[in-house]
């Protein structure tokens, strides 16, 4: 599995030249008006937020969702434990049924009591095919789950799948709640009702998520009283905003954030992450669907120099989805920075220099268009820097950007700066990102990668729990990506925050490409203490 181990954690003293103009009096403004200053309430700048809070439609689907509990969770070192169950799960034999012990006394934050009927509902709810569920695959090793009594539920799979107690982090929803209302467009996705250390007080779409402490947790009241996460895509007004003092913390790109190094007063947490940045390349485009210029821009591209260059060396060259520091990683699947070899192989496919230097073949140039989401500094560079190399080899590529609405109609013509990744489990990353019949399936397969031998391999491994059989059907998958590359893999990149340093107990884990609501620095935000 991926290195079960917190991202390193550097900390560099820092500080807001803007707080100098405030220290002597009152606490600065934030969005919506919240007083901060004192630990008891955070505002937090982060890029994106989510399409919807119902975990029926996806959201928390990895854990620390902040509003619910799953029947297990995260620690720092991304080891299950308990949560909402009373211990790991009995597993049969055959592994094939799992049997969580419920927690007795929870309630959730409108005081309807926690049973396994929440659980049942739930999981029955997200395989519903009439809901709109984008992770519906994630479970679809599981054949039932049915309740023994209030405090027993047991799922029944229909095949072994090795990485489901990693499923069960999936935050449970209130069937009180949550039932008699249409599940795609009911309240509850925008006024959910949980289990979690916090409750939402309000959303303003495209601005703010205000959450409060839930005096009535059952792992305790927060400290933390308020938390506020300001959504503001553009990196460097979050930047901006955070030296302003709008801001107690920020996710930023490495080179915006060392920017703040030797201030007083800011910390830098830099959390390793199984994120990567990839470019997609599909395969129903005449240029980017030709397995020669494939082959040849994963020659071009130079790594090595991504990493020092763009994320200030906070971070490692990918060749694939799996991380290199990674154990499921197959060893001598790296990609040399082979300018001479990616010409070599665009000649012999016949690609040949035209007169403005770009190649052409048939008639038709070695050209196509690569898009960013607006905003977002760190896909800007990467594609910056991938169309410099591919230049040099004679391929055009025309960066644009756009937002993800924009972007998304394209996916299928059009190459894009993707990103994503998972530490947990292989599968969970994989099976989206590759397999053939998810592709076009929303935001799954962007590449429309299509390779019968990758299939096999992906379906080999989400069906044993031999450990052995599972590294060689990953390790194949990893294999066939080199010679028949659907992506450009680029890099995988630290996670960078700037924050305030007024709070103990401040951590990260090795995080997955989201880094939102509920992973950054305050995947623990309800275990905080503010500094005495």
């Amino acid at each position: 599995m991926i290195a079960r181990r917190p991202g390193p954690r550097t900390t560099i003293g820092a500080g807001l030249a803007a707080l100098a103009l405030l220290a002597g009096g009152a606490a600065c403004s934030a969005p919506g008006g919240e007083s901060r200053g004192d630990g008891a309430s955070v505002v937090i700048g982060i890029a994106n937020e989510p399409e919807s809070l119902s975990p029926l439609l996806g959201y928390g689907r990895d854990g620390n969702s902040k509003i619910f509990d799953g029947l297990l969770r995260h620690d720092e070192d991304l080891q299950l434990r308990p949560a909402l169950a009373t211990g790991l799960p009995e597993v049969s034999e055959d592994g094939l049924t799992y049997t969580y012990a419920l927690r007795e006394g929870v309630e959730f934050s409108d005081g309807t009591p926690f049973t396994a009927r929440d659980v049942v509902f739930t999981y029955e709810t997200i395989l519903d095919e009439g809901t709109n569920n984008p992770n519906r695959d994630d479970l679809a090793a599981l054949a039932s789950v049915r309740a023994e009594g209030e405090h027993t539920v047991v799922f029944t799979l229909e095949h072994p799948y090795a990485a489901f107690a990693d499923r069960t982090v999936l935050p449970i929803a209130s069937a009180e709640a949550a039932g008699g209302q249409d599940v795609n467009t009911g309240p509850y996705n925008t006024e959910p009702v949980g289990t979690g250390p916090y409750v939402v007080t309000g959303w303003t779409r495209g601005e703010r998520i205000t959450l409060e402490a839930n005096p009535g947790y059952w792992g305790g009241e927060p400290e933390v009283e308020r938390v506020t996460m300001a959504v503001i895509p553009d990196d460097d007004v979050r930047a901006t905003r955070l030296r302003a003092g709008d801001l107690d913390a920020a996710v930023l790109p490495p080179s915006l954030a060392a920017t703040f190094e030797g201030e007083d007063g800011l910390v830098t947490h830099a959390a390793e992450s199984a994120d990567f940045r990839a470019v997609t390349l599909p395969t129903d485009h005449p240029v980017t669907g030709d397995r020669a210029i494939r082959r040849a821009l994963d020659l071009a591209v130079d790594r090595e120099l991504i990493v020092e260059s763009v994320l200030q060396g906070a971070g490692h060259p990918a060749y694939g989805p799996v991380p290199t520091a990674g154990p499921w990683f197959a060893e001598g699947t790296e990609r040399p920075h082979d300018p001479e070899a990616a010409r070599e192989l665009l000649e012999e496919a016949g690609w040949e220099p035209g007169e403005d230097g770009v190649r052409v073949r048939d008639g038709r140039r070695a050209a196509f268009t690569l898009w960013y989401p607006a905003g977002d500094r760190l896909r800007q560079e990467h594609a910056l820097a991938y169309a410099s190399d591919a230049a040099e080899v004679g391929v055009d590529i025309t960066v644009e950007s756009g937002s993800w609405e924009v972007i998304e109609p394209r996916l299928a013509e059009d190459a894009v700066l993707s990103g994503g990744g998972n530490p947990a489990d292989p599968d969970f990353d994989l099976y989206g990102l590759l397999h053939s019949e998810l592709a076009g399936d929303g935001w799954n397969n962007m590449a429309h990668y299509a390779n019968p031998a990758v299939d096999r391999a992906l379906e080999a491994g989400r069906a044993t729990v031999d450990p052995a059989e599972r590294e060689a059907a990953y390790a194949t998958v990893q294999r066939e990506l080199s010679e028949n590359p659907g992506y450009t893999f680029l890099t995988h990149i630290d996670h960078v925050y700037v924050m305030a340093d007024r709070w103990e107990n401040v951590t990260t884990q090795v995080e997955p490409h989201d880094h939102g609501l509920g992973h950054g620095p305050w995947w623990n935000v309800e275990d905080w203490r503010p500094r005495p």
